[in-house]
This record gives structure tokens, sequence and C-alpha cells, in this order.
């Protein structure tokens, strides 16, 4: 796929120290998410003999968070080498409101909900679908001392959007973190132009586009007005092919979450102008990943 003149490639960190990385990723056909290890890391944090250090510093529960991803095992987190390139973001771009869509176990929420906080910014939203893992963010939201601010929205990415926008509660994003299962990365951010969530000034950061990759999503972000605008005349502007795009990755919450669902009701704005570039930087692990910055320049007439 050819990349727009509006699509830039940028380096973060050129070099990975493996002194910090975490336990790798368990095999194929192995369990490496949601078989219990999530609970095991909230004891894990509150029976951690530096508890009282920990308690109301949020960077502190994140040390404790690492520590467990690289000592006892893996986690499905965004990492301090990501983790850094999106809270430099929060303050540049001082969010009054961030949303972000999939929290996990609350690292995100965590790190980026403490930059909003320190950047003047109000309220941090973080959209969770397991309820599992949101319980899980939201104690180590309250250890942390962030509850003022984050706050956890438990169900579907395009259900808890529409339903935080008609309960008045969300009516502008100023920065969003992508970091929820992948197919749902295009149909969410078109959902959210639908109801003008995204304006002029908003940014969009978008995880793991390198891996395990997010073709559809980058493609859309990097168009042309035009070729968005011949897209949607067309009647295919939402028209994902979910298991030939994303392989494997497109049933990963499958077996315990049941059939996702995309948001295909809405085709989004396609007038809205983006600038996007990718930021090379390293999964927890040490693997190559990146992050795509995506902003809102303008409406074209």
């Amino acid at each position: 796929m050819n990349m727009p003149d509006s699509t830039i490639a940028s380096v973060g960190k050129t070099s990975f120290d493996e002194r910090k990385a975490y336990i790798p990723r368990e095999e194929k056909g192995k369990a490496w998410f949601d078989d219990g290890r999530e609970v095991e890391l909230l004891h894990f944090v509150y029976g951690h003999p530096s508890i009282e250090e920990i308690r109301g510093s949020p960077e502190n529960v994140l040390k404790a968070i690492d520590e467990y991803g690289r000592t006892k095992k893996y986690l499905m987190n965004v990492g301090e080498d990501k983790g850094r390139i999106v809270a430099n973001l929060v303050a540049e771009v001082k969010p009054q409101v961030m949303v972000e869509l999939g929290g996990y176990i609350g690292y995100s929420a965590l790190l980026f909900g403490n930059a909003v906080r320190k950047a003047g910014g109000r309220r941090y939203f973080s959209l969770e679908r397991n309820p599992e893992f949101a319980a899980v963010i939201m104690a180590l939201v309250d250890l942390a001392g962030l509850s003022d601010v984050v706050k956890v929205v438990v169900g579907s990415s395009a259900e808890s959007i529409k339903r935080l926008h008609a309960q008045g509660n969300l009516d502008h994003i100023d920065l969003m973190f992508l970091d929820h299962w992948k197919p749902a990365y295009t149909t969410d951010l078109k959902l959210c132009e639908h109801l003008n969530l995204i304006t002029p000034g908003t940014v969009l950061a978008a995880d793991n586009v390198v891996s395990p990759g997010n073709p559809p999503y980058l493609e859309y972000v990097r168009s042309s007005v035009e070729k968005k605008r011949q897209a949607d005349k067309s009647g295919q502007s939402n028209g994902i092919d979910v298991q030939s795009a994303f392989g494997r990755n497109a049933d990963m919450y499958k077996e315990r979450e049941g059939e996702e669902k995309l948001s295909t009701e809405v085709r989004g704005n396609p007038n809205l102008v983006y600038e996007s570039k990718l930021v090379n930087s390293f999964e927890p692990t040490g693997e190559n990943d990146g992050v795509e910055i995506t902003r809102c320049v303008a409406v074209a007439e």
C-alpha cells in the first residue's frame, strides 16, 4: 500500500533495554491472558512489601506492574517505551477529556490518566469490555489515587461510546488511545466521527499498528478526503474482511467474551482531514512495534 503525502515515518527509541524486558508471551496455543494472571497481579501489587510506598503513587503502581511482567508472567500492556510516546503526547496536547478503548489491567489508564491530571485535564475514560479486567483497573486506579480523574466504563467500546454520548458525559474527544480489539479501531473511529466527537484539534494514538498490525485502520487515517469520499459513495467504507485482515487475532476474545460485533451502521465523516505518522518503538518484551499518531487538522469543503 502506498502511503499518501500526509504519512510520515518517525523513529522513537532505536534500541531496547533488554534488562527491563517482560517475560516472553506464551507460545501459540497456550493462554497468555485471561487465565487468572490479571487477578494474580492484583494480589501481587496489594501484597507487595512496598505497598505503603505504592499507595497513592501512580508511578510506583506502574513499577509494581512492570515487576510482575518481568518476573512472573507476561502482561499485554503498552509498556514503558510506547507509553512514553503517548504520555509525551498528553503533555503536548493537554487534553481536557481523553478516552482509551481497551483498558486491560489499567497500565495505560494509570500512566495516561496521571499525565492528564498533571496537564490540567479533567477526565480520562477507560473503556473495557471484560468486567473482570475492569474490576482490576478500578482497584489499581483507586490504589494509585487517580479515581478523581479516571472513570472506568464496562461494556463494548461502541455501545459505551454511544451511551456516554447519549447521557451527555462525552461531547468531545481531545485525545484518544486505541488499544482494544483490532478490527474495531476503524469502525469505532468512524462512530466517533459520526457523533461529532472528533473535530480539528483531536489527536489519536493507535497501539499495535506494527505488531500484530492494523492495515484497515492505517489505510483509513492515511487516506485523502477524496479517497474516503469515493469509498463512502460506493457503500463499501465499512466493509472490513475481519478474518482476511487480522487472521487469528480476530478471534482472540471470542472464547471468553463471545462474538464481537463491529459497529458498521455509521460511515463516519470522510470530510475530516488527518495528518498521520508512525512512531516506531517496542513492546515491553522488546518486540518491534509502533504507535500511529493521527491529528485531525481540518474539515474539507
